[in-house]
Order: structure tokens, then sequence, then C-alpha cells
């Protein structure tokens, strides 16, 4: 079965089904265009209602390219479609337009800027090198499920709100509902195997000055990238790096701090975000194949290719400088190689002479 034909046999067989179940929905088919991602997905409302439930059809689609049988994936669809309008959280529709309201839930996140280009046409947003920041309502995040609305131009018109409110609002918020969590990850290794394990196995607990990466995100470890964006943040990673340090985008959810110490060069870096990208990320979640460097004494964020310019550039200044002064040095030298001693002058004058 080709995919046409599996989304036109999907949607009806969803309807039959949501109707015996005694579901009073509605139906529809379109396009979901999401930060580094856009899929078509039938849409489910309830009737009398605004908010419903998206479903990827394409995801079915693979299950049934995976083995599955076609009655397995319309039943699974069915039972991901109920359980998603029974745990929708409970919208005061009102307060969605009452930017009074909403900015409380103000939350920022991180893009790649090339991968979202067309996207970011209809959003507010600032760059951060080859990254965007971009904006979220955050309506709900609990282990049950999470709700959010990317901000749009359209809708902070529709609020009488500038991007520059936004923006200073969501500096203000983001740190309060989604604080910044810096591990090392030793760390984050025994939180995930346990204690013991990691201790059994010598990587738990690490002292600070061995610790040779750190991990940071948000509690609820989704969009933890956005805290690139916070206005301390670059000071707090420095504090636990112990000066200037790497970033590596692990993915748009966490940033990977590697404190620079001149171990390992940026080609090494990029080689690896390279590496896990292709192979241990989804598309969805990738951030950039950037590695990124923050200077803790002249405190600039910067693309690593940058930094090492910049390097380049201040040793060939320092260089230059030091030619310079060893010239000065030189020439004055010689000069007072070519000019008579004081003695010399003192000793012919004794003797009525001239001091040639």
């Amino acid at each position: 079965m080709d995919y046409d034909n599996f989304k036109e046999s999907f949607l009806e067989d969803l309807r039959d089904k949501l109707y015996e179940s005694g579901a009073e929905v509605n139906l529809s088919v379109h396009t979901v265009n999401k930060l580094n991602e856009s899929y078509e997905a039938v849409t489910v409302t309830p009737e009398g209602s605004n908010i419903g439930v998206n479903i990827p059809i394409d995801r079915f689609y693979e299950a049934l390219d995976n083995g599955k049988s076609y009655d397995e994936v319309v039943d699974k669809a069915v039972d991901v479609i109920n359980s998603g309008l029974n745990q929708r959280p409970d919208f005061d529709i009102d307060s969605l337009s009452d930017y009074s309201q909403m900015k409380e839930k103000l939350a920022m996140e991180v893009v790649s800027a090339d991968a979202n280009k067309e996207m970011l046409e209809t959003v507010p947003h600032q760059n951060i090198e080859d990254m965007a920041v971009v904006y979220r309502f955050v309506l709900n995040s609990d282990d049950e499920g999470r709700a959010s609305i990317l901000v749009t131009n359209q809708l902070i018109k529709s609020m009488g709100v500038t991007p520059e409110q936004l923006h200073n609002d969501a500096m203000e918020n983001a740190p309060v509902i989604k604080p910044v969590e810096i591990k090392g990850m030793s760390e984050v290794m025994a939180e995930m195997m346990g204690v013991e394990q990691a201790e059994m196995l010598g990587i738990f607990p690490v002292a600070p000055e061995d610790e040779k990466i750190y991990v940071a995100t948000v509690p609820d470890k989704v969009h933890g990238a956005g805290v690139l964006a916070y206005q301390n943040f670059m000071e707090q990673a420095a504090e636990r790096a112990g000066g200037d340090f790497f970033i590596l985008p692990s993915s748009i959810h966490e940033i990977l701090i590697v404190p620079d110490k001149g171990e390992m060069g940026l080609k090494d870096l990029e080689a690896m975000v390279r590496e896990v990208n292709a192979t241990q990320v989804a598309p969805a979640d990738k951030l950039t194949d950037s590695v990124y460097h923050y200077d803790s004494k002249e405190k600039v964020f910067e693309l690593g290719e940058k930094f090492v310019q910049r390097q380049a550039e201040k040793e060939a200044e320092h260089t230059e400088e030091k030619a310079s002064v060893l010239g000065s040095l030189k020439a004055k030298k010689e000069e007072v190689a070519k000019t008579p001693k004081k003695d010399a002058v003192d000793k012919a004058r004794a003797k009525g002479g001239e001091a040639i």
C-alpha cells in the first residue's frame, strides 16, 4: 500500500472507529509546520472545542512498513487519539490572548537559523551566531504531557506586543520557569545508571578539576539548549568549567560544555559533533553541526572557527609588536655604537685634543 492510499483509508477508518467508540469529533488533514520539521497530520478536534490532538500520518505509515498489520496501526492510532483527548490540559481560551497572563509562561529555545530559515520569517527571533532564539508560551509540562504555543509575529501583533518587549519579558521569565541546570557528566551518568553502579565502575564521584564535560539543560529536559540565551548563563558555565570553554550542541534539548584546557582541538570537536548528529540525534532534535567557544576573560561567545581566527590574529599582532620592539632596540643599539663614548670625549678634552 503506497502512502496516498494509506492516508485515504487511514482517515476513513479512524473516523469510523472513533464514531463507534462514541467520540463526537471532527477529523481533518493538514501540514504541521514546526521548528526543525514539518509533517502531514490528522487533527482530531472534539465537537465545540478549539483544541484537539495531532497525530503524524507518516509515523503510522512507517509502522506498517515495519511489519505491523494495517488493523494494528489503526487501533494504535485510536488509542493515541483517545489518550490525547482525555489528557488535554484544560485551557482558558480567553487567557491565551491576554499577554499580561501569558508572559508569565514565556520561555526561550534556540534552533538552527539555517534549517528554519522559512519558519523564522514568521516568528520573532534574535540571532546568536548560526542559531536563532525563538519564544514559546509553555502552557503545561509534566509527566503526563507537554503543551506549548510557538510565538508568531501574528500572535504578538494581536496581543499588541513588540518583539523587544517580548524578548525582555522572556529574558526575565524563562530562567524562572525553566531554570538552568549544569551538571558534570559523571553526575549525569550516576543519575542514569544509579550511584552504586557508577561508583563501582569508577566514573563517580569525580573531582571538579578532573571533570571533562558538563551538561547544561533545564529540569524537564525539553528545549534545554535555550539556556544559551539566558543573561548570566555564560558566567555560570565559566565558573563550573574553571574558565574558557567550548560548547557542543548535543541537541535542541541540551548542550555540552567542554573546558578549554588545550586538551582537544576545534577540528576534533567539530568531527565529534558531526558524527553524533549523523548517527545519534533525530533530525527533529538536531541543533547545529557547529562548535562554539566562550572567552571568559573578554566575555565573548562565538563560533569556534571565529575564536581560532581571533586567536591567530592576536598572536600575529603580538609577534608584530615583538618584532617592532626588537627592531627599535636594535636600531637604538646601532645608534649608540656610532656615538662617541663620554669617557673618550672627556679624555680627549683633558689632553687638549679633539675627540674623533
